[in-house]
């Protein structure tokens, strides 16, 4: 079965969208509540963002096919937090975004969650390491970005309306000081998003497994709400709303080639 879709590039730019896969196979949907069907908590359309992107620029951009809800990507396999103390959802999650139960019944047991590792988190995760492994080998340095969208308010994980772009380097552990510095200088030179830096999201287990400026590999994560390229409600595509936040996304990713 395909796990992933992997694009190469040429330039030493790698962009992972671990959660912009939306399928559910039917074994699994079966066992949930009909609106967990839908995979509502997917970071709609951010493929469909990158894409141009990365072609342009000639990165590589790799993605998966299967929704969060089969297994969450960005998590550690062992299933360990990735913020202690603050409630968020799990490597194999039974709630969501909105705190709602998703399986009607049935919830995975230990063996399922041990399958679906093996079956979905370590194929991406090994075409991760592989695809890394050669930019690297090719240009001596390689930068991974990690796209994510959430919508812009969800209460059960934070307060309020989070910035429309959250970058994170893991406070600065993830990246080298002269590429958090770039990219600070390209969202501070602009006035139409607001943003925040290691803020709610400083990025998670890719961006800080992955993250070894001293070996070579700068990893940087980029939380996007979705209010500023789609509709949340209807998880519509708006095309104008995209253009615009595509032109704010392009000086980022050109700052890591800098």
């Amino acid at each position: 079965m395909d796990i992933f879709r992997l694009d190469q590039g040429s330039v030493p730019l790698l962009i992972s969208l671990p959660h912009d896969g939306s399928h559910i196979p039917d074994d699994i949907a079966a066992r949930m509540h009909p609106a967990a069907r839908r995979s509502p908590d997917t970071d709609w359309h951010v493929a469909r963002l990158y894409a141009p992107l990365a072609q342009v620029l000639g990165a590589s951009l790799l993605r998966p096919l299967a929704s969060r809800y089969v297994v969450d990507l960005n998590r550690p396999a062992d299933g360990h937090a990735l913020y202690p103390g603050k409630r968020e959802t799990g490597l194999v999650s039974t709630i969501g975004f909105n705190g709602e139960p998703l399986y009607l019944e049935g919830e995975p047991e230990a063996a399922e969650v041990q399958r679906r590792v093996n079956d979905y988190w370590r194929p991406y995760h090994a075409a991760l390491q592989q695809e890394l492994a050669r930019l690297r080998s090719l240009h001596g340095r390689v930068v991974l970005w990690e796209g994510h969208s959430i919508r812009s308010r969800v209460p059960m994980l934070f307060d309020g309306r989070l910035p429309d772009l959250n970058l994170g380097t893991a406070d600065g552990a993830s990246c080298s000081p002269s590429l958090q510095q770039r990219l600070e200088d390209v969202l501070g030179a602009q006035d139409r998003f607001d943003y925040a830096v290691n803020g709610r999201f400083k990025g998670g287990y890719i961006t800080r497994q992955y993250g070894r400026p001293d070996d070579g590999v700068d990893a940087v994560q980029l939380e996007m709400t979705q209010r500023n390229y789609m509709d949340e409600d209807s998880f519509d595509w708006d095309e104008i709303k995209a253009a615009v936040l595509r032109n704010a996304i392009e000086p980022l990713l050109r700052a890591c080639l800098a």
